[in-house]
């Protein structure tokens, strides 16, 4: 099924004056929002529920693959598990598309669907996409949020400052749709628009995320992260050192996997980011068919006040409330001791404890940098596959590069990019980190060697020697790139689809070069996006859509910045071995180092 174009949608008749919305389609997959005629008007305003019976075990499978059928009226704690075991089984596999997730071993329901079934998604849809598939096959209850409207005026309601409201919603019950025809319906229905919700918000309709306690309990496979830049997860682990892995899709189709850092940003309450669960749903007033098919009836989810595990802890920490302008100062207090936002998540999933093994977590966040770049090259061979490098070069930008429509937003890379710079600086900062922490004895390090940043700059070393990644040039011809070339061009790497995939990778040697295609006006182009390029921050708000003289004039909005951060971490620890460890101004320092190995221990 296609995708629908642009459109403009009419704010509701009880704001103050006529008010229009572009739905502008995003890089990072924020997804659209439906024409006009989707919007659904519910029969009922959804309230709280009885606590549900219990059940041995997970419903089976509906006999009819195809109909939606409901069977069961409502989820238990074992169809819970089950979803989060579903999401687990396709995080384990190794598909790399959502087609292939949901065609491959990983799905334990392949065999029930037709030859001629696709699957497509990106991050805006797959929780929802994977969530109906689920319940569809188990015979679920299963409705969702049909329209939002804005708090407020805003240009994009997938980036409100004060967030939506949900005022139109659909029940699915049973014969009113085939499961393909309501994957379809989660595709062209489904934006990043859904989940910016106020945890508090509840009217006029209840939204179908609630916002939850930082606990293991309850953060858990199946758990969907909203990043208010515009982008979705679904976690498939939380492992035993409180680290989150995700899965997430992207307007190209692509799945991928990773851990949760500090490229999914906090926000304002307003925004509802971070950690959310499906909100429990209950079938009323259905009649049970003599073939058990549930016939009727209507949806009620949950109000905050009966879910246990409802928290605004995310957002305000663990003392006393701040109001919502002031969210920002709310303190996250673990043992006494005041701790970032990151670190206190971390360690509330590790049990209560914050521990780092630096030796570890250079270790896993290398392997996950290099997968990243694998990603990439994924992304990039399929606007190269597309012809998007043939085609002529726009007289303009997109009015946002991060937040678009049609090709750019299939084929362009620059929020994919710029979360791959953010896990490169993170890893470069971390290190030090870790050294300062070492240096200060503090006992959230956990390493038992003698010289640690030996060991760090030898375990980098060691894992970056393993990973490397490869890119067909124009004529054919094979460019395989380290994981420390890679780093090197890092900032150079085009994201514009519409240059030659030498560019697209960065490429200054003009032997590298020498097979692009690209004529002046292109070349005018990659060396004009030069600060863009250098800018890992993603800037919704900003109107990006010059022209290439425009662009390449000084100052103005939406360029970029002038200077790359610095995201080398061999680099980093080579200067260290030189010449300690800078002293922090904050700290009182006035210069020189500190040191960071062990005092030889004292002889008899």
């Amino acid at each position: 099924m296609g995708r629908p174009q642009p459109v403009i949608l009419r704010a509701a008749k009880r704001t103050a004056a006529p008010l229009t919305f572009f739905f502008a389609f995003m890089t990072t997959c924020s997804g659209e929002m439906p024409p006009p005629s989707a919007i659904i008007t519910p029969s009922a305003i959804i309230t709280s529920s009885t606590s549900p019976p219990a059940r041995a075990a997970p419903p089976t499978v509906a006999v009819d693959t195809l109909s939606y059928i409901v069977r069961y009226d409502r989820w238990t704690e074992a169809d819970e598990r089950g979803y989060g075991e579903f999401i687990q089984g396709i995080a384990d596999s190794s598909c790399a598309t959502v087609d292939g997730c949901l065609r491959g071993t990983g799905n334990p329901f392949r065999a029930s669907d037709p030859h001629w079934l696709r699957f497509r998604s990106d991050c805006a849809d797959l929780p929802y996409y994977l969530r109906a598939y689920y319940a569809w096959k188990r015979g679920l209850p299963f409705s969702y949020e049909a329209a939002v409207e804005p708090r407020g005026r805003t240009r994009d309601i997938r980036y409100t400052a004060l967030g939506n409201r949900v005022i139109g919603r659909h029940d699915v019950l049973t014969g009113s749709m085939t499961g393909p025809a309501l994957l379809d319906t989660m595709r062209d229905t489904i934006s990043s628009a859904m989940y910016r919700i106020h945890p508090d918000i509840e009217a006029p309709l209840l939204p179908d995320h609630y916002s939850i306690a930082l606990d293991p309990k309850v953060i858990r496979p199946g758990t969907t992260i909203y990043d208010p830049n515009g982008h979705l997860a679904v976690i498939y682990r939380v492992e035993r050192d409180g680290r989150v892995l995700f899965i997430d899709a992207h307007p190209d189709n692509s799945l991928t996997r990773g851990t949760y850092d500090r490229r999914f940003v906090r926000s304002s309450p307003g925004m509802g980011s971070g950690f959310k669960n499906w909100r429990p749903l209950v079938l009323e007033g259905a009649t049970r068919a003599t073939n058990g098919d549930l016939i009727g009836g209507r949806i009620v989810a949950t109000a905050n006040k009966n879910l246990p595990e409802f928290s605004e802890e995310q957002f305000f920490g663990n003392g006393p409330r701040p109001d919502d302008h002031d969210w920002s100062s709310g303190r996250f207090v673990l043992n006494g001791e005041t701790l970032d936002y990151y670190d206190y998540l971390r360690a509330k999933l590790a049990g209560g404890v914050l521990r780092f093994d630096p030796i570890q977590e250079v270790r896993n966040m290398v392997h996950s940098n290099c997968a990243d770049l694998h990603y990439r090259a994924l992304a990039v061979d399929l606007a190269i596959s597309a012809g998007m490098a043939d085609k002529p070069q726009p007289e303009r930008l997109p009015y946002n590069i991060y937040g678009t429509e049609g090709d750019w937003e299939t084929y362009s890379t620059p929020s994919r990019d710029a979360r791959l710079k953010t896990a490169f600086k993170e890893l470069r900062d971390d290190v030090e980190r870790f050294l300062r922490l070492y240096a200060a004895r503090d006992s959230k390090i956990t390493y038992s060697g003698r010289d640690l940043v030996g060991d760090l700059r030898s375990t980098y070393e060691s894992e970056t020697a393993a990973c490397s990644v490869t890119y067909r040039r124009s004529d054919g011809s094979e460019v395989s790139l380290s994981y420390d070339g890679a780093l090197k061009r890092l900032f150079a790497m085009s994201f514009d689809p519409y240059q030659c995939i030498e560019r697209r990778w960065g490429a200054t040697d003009p032997k590298e070069l020498a097979t692009c295609k690209d004529g002046a006006a292109k070349r005018a182009w990659y060396e004009a996006e030069q600060n863009l390029r250098n800018q890992i921050e993603r800037t919704y708000d900003a109107r990006m859509d010059h022209s290439l003289a425009e662009l390449s004039a000084p100052g103005g909005e939406g360029k970029g910045v002038a200077h790359a951060p610095d995201v080398d971490t061999r680099q980093f620890l080579i200067m260290v071995q030189k010449e300690g460890l800078p002293l922090l101004a904050s700290a009182g320092g006035s210069g020189g180092a500190v040191s960071t190995k062990k005092a030889p221990t004292p002889q008899p």
